[in-house]
C-alpha cells in the first residue's frame, strides 16, 4: 500500500529507505506549513524571516540584542543579517544603536511600530497553529516534539 507521501509525490519507484521517506515527509510538511504562514506575513508586508527577527526582538524586551545574538536565535539562518536589519529599519520596525565603547557592537531594538505589527499577527498566528496542529492530542504533540528533537540530536 502506498503512503500518503507516495501518492502526493508520485515517484516512479519506492523510496530507498524509511529514512528517506521520513526526511521527505519532514521537508514536505515544512514547506506546507511555511507556505501557509507566509501568506499571513504578506498581509503586512513581512517575510517569514523578518517576522522571526521581530518576534525575537519582542522577546528581548527593552534591552534589545546584538546582531550576533539575533542571528543565533533565528530558526532560519540568514547569511546577510545586516541587509535584513536594513530593510526592517527602513520601515521603522527596528532601531539600531552603536555602542560607544565598542563601535563594532550594534544593539537592535524593536520599535513601537514593530510591536504594533507583531500584535496584529498574534491572533492569526495562534489560529494558524490551531489549524495546522489542533487535530493532534497533547500526547501526540509531545511525541512529535520529542521525535523531532531526537532526530536533530545527531546533527546539532
Amino acid at each position: 500500500m502506498k503512503s500518503k507521501l507516495q501518492n502526493e509525490l508520485k515517484p516512479n519507484k519506492a523510496f530507498e529507505s524509511l529514512q528517506e521517506e521520513a526526511l521527505l515527509n519532514i521537508i514536505k510538511t515544512t514547506e506546507v506549513f511555511s507556505w501557509r504562514a507566509s501568506s499571513l506575513f504578506k498581509e503586512i508586508g513581512l517575510t517569514a524571516t523578518q517576522y522571526n527577527v521581530l518576534r525575537i526582538l519582542r522577546g528581548a524586551g527593552n534591552e534589545g540584542l546584538l546582531c550576533r545574538e539575533i542571528s543565533e536565535r533565528m530558526f532560519t539562518k540568514d547569511p546577510d543579517i545586516t541587509r535584513l536589519l536594513d530593510r526592517l529599519e527602513s520601515r521603522g520596525l527596528i532601531s539600531r544603536n552603536r555602542d560607544n565603547r565598542d563601535r563594532r557592537a550594534i544593539t537592535v531594538k524593536i520599535t513601537d511600530q514593530g510591536l504594533e505589527d507583531l500584535k496584529s499577527l498574534d491572533k492569526p498566528i495562534t489560529e494558524h497553529h490551531q489549524q495546522l496542529l489542533g487535530h493532534l492530542t497533547q500526547k501526540q504533540l509531545q511525541q512529535l516534539i520529542s521525535l523531532l528533537e531526537l532526530a536533530r540530536n545527531n546533527i546539532e
